[in-house]
């Protein structure tokens, strides 16, 4: 009899030859059916049906080419990218990445991500990502206006408000979401909630900028809180200066946490009297509005300093926050962390830890929040978005928090039940990686089964 362990091994082997060159992907299966293995041994009938071959395997994925003209009048080609992952709970949801790392690897990885990190959410949305190789630095509001509309005229065949809810990611913000918004309703001559992360003008949700660096704080809290601890006096590291690290940092401060750290791709400052919120805003301004680069913190504030080309993992800190991009935290990084004496490490952004990584701070037995329970913040605010829009109605800011709050408390304690469930707790400490995965998956294929083999 084949044993939990060799099916799952025998598919990861065949999912890496029939997706060559997609090592993003390769590793967050990898995560994901390590812990899938236990489930399996406990539970063989999720062994049947497919399931985890359905589940790895995108029910649709869109490759297509976005055309446009530059400021110059040279013509521009970039490749655009949707993958519709899984629709079992729900229409596809998951945001809309533009940078030039983009390939269909990394969306894959995020769309796979996404499946696990909106089933924990408890609201009705499936799993897919989308994006460009597009970077969207250095160019003109102009430019990237026509880059939107060109991407949308073929985007928008394949979306739709009971269909695909495409969000924003990274280089996506609010600016972005309103030109490609604006082409949606000139093509379809329909006002729908087809994209979250609109403006407040024309139906976006209160709090949603926050909602990804605020949710990720409340996960924090909730960890700390079943050890009897809080945030209050950590000294914390926050990677990033985009709006997950900013909102993260933001919501730190507010409990009275020492942040010392912000980063971008160029290198990280250190302040050592801590980012005040006054210091925070005109971070805000520079990456937002000015779209300078976090270097000039250093220059503005004579507490900091600029370390060119490093990350801020070599700063000794009680809690890190990797709020960046995938992979930007190696096992090097965690042996430096654990070597300073962190005490909780909390995703912000999709996959930051690397597998090397990931295993250090498990076995070390640190807390430990996986991006996919504790970034899904953002995710849960744009469900609240298309709650709204269905309604016509607007909620109030504190409304919106404090359904934001109740959904991480909520997923955390689910996260949290479910490692202790498996076994997978010792003493005060559980897995969360465990506990996410597998509270992720069962509700998902539990769908899949009672909907049969589509």
């Amino acid at each position: 009899m084949t044993t939990a362990e060799e099916r799952v091994s025998e598919y990861y082997e065949l999912l890496v030859r029939r997706n060559a060159g997609e090592p993003e992907f390769h590793q967050a299966v990898a995560e994901v059916l390590a812990s899938l293995k236990i489930v399996l041994d406990k539970d063989p009938h999720y062994a049947d049906y497919g399931l985890i071959q359905r589940l790895c395997e995108p029910e649709r994925q869109f490759m297509f080419r976005v055309p446009w003209v530059d400021d110059q009048g040279v013509v521009q080609v970039n490749r655009g990218f949707r993958v519709q992952f899984n629709s079992a709970l729900g229409p596809y949801k998951g945001g809309l990445r533009f940078h030039p790392s983009v390939n269909l690897g990394i969306i894959k990885f995020l769309g796979f991500e996404q499946i696990f990190k909106n089933s924990l959410t408890g609201l009705p949305i499936g799993g897919g990502k989308g994006g460009a190789d597009f970077d969207p630095k250095g160019k003109s509001d102009a430019e990237i206006m026509r880059f939107c509309q060109s991407f949308m005229t073929e985007l928008y065949r394949h979306i739709g408000a009971d269909t695909d809810v495409p969000a924003g990611d990274k280089n996506v913000g609010a600016r972005e979401i309103g030109y490609l918004f604006g082409q949606y309703k000139r093509i379809r001559d329909e006002y729908t909630g087809v994209l979250t992360g609109k403006g407040l003008s024309f139906g976006g949700s209160l709090v949603r900028t926050q909602a990804t660096g605020y949710g990720l704080i409340y996960f924090a809290q909730e960890m700390l809180k079943k050890v009897g601890d809080d945030l209050s006096g950590k000294v914390c590291a926050v990677s990033g200066s985009g709006n997950v690290a900013e909102y993260a940092a933001e919501k730190l401060i507010q409990l009275g946490a020492k942040v010392v750290t912000l980063s971008d791709s160029d290198g990280y400052i250190y302040d050592k009297d801590g980012i005040t919120q006054e210091k925070l805003d005109w971070v805000k301004e520079l990456k937002t509005v000015r779209r300078g680069r976090i270097s000039e913190y250093a220059k503005k504030f004579s507490s900091a300093e600029y370390h060119e080309g490093k990350k801020v993992w070599e700063v000794k800190c009680d809690c890190a926050f990797p709020c960046a991009t995938q992979n930007e935290l190696v096992g090097s990084d965690a042996e430096m962390l654990l070597k300073n004496g962190v005490k909780l490490v909390a995703e912000g952004a999709n996959m930051p830890s690397d597998l090397e990584a990931v295993e250090k701070f498990l076995n070390a037995k640190i807390l430990y929040a996986p991006g996919k329970a504790s970034n899904a913040g953002g995710v849960a605010t744009s469900g609240l978005e298309m709650s709204q829009n269905s309604e016509r109605l607007s909620w109030s800011s504190e409304e919106v928090d404090e359904k934001l709050h109740g959904i991480m408390v909520n997923i955390h304690a689910n996260a949290y039940d479910t490692a202790v469930k498996f076994g997978a707790k010792d003493g005060d400490w559980v897995n969360y990686v465990i506990g996410a995965n597998i509270a992720g998956f069962v509700k998902v294929a539990n769908a899949m089964i009672a909907q049969g083999l589509v």
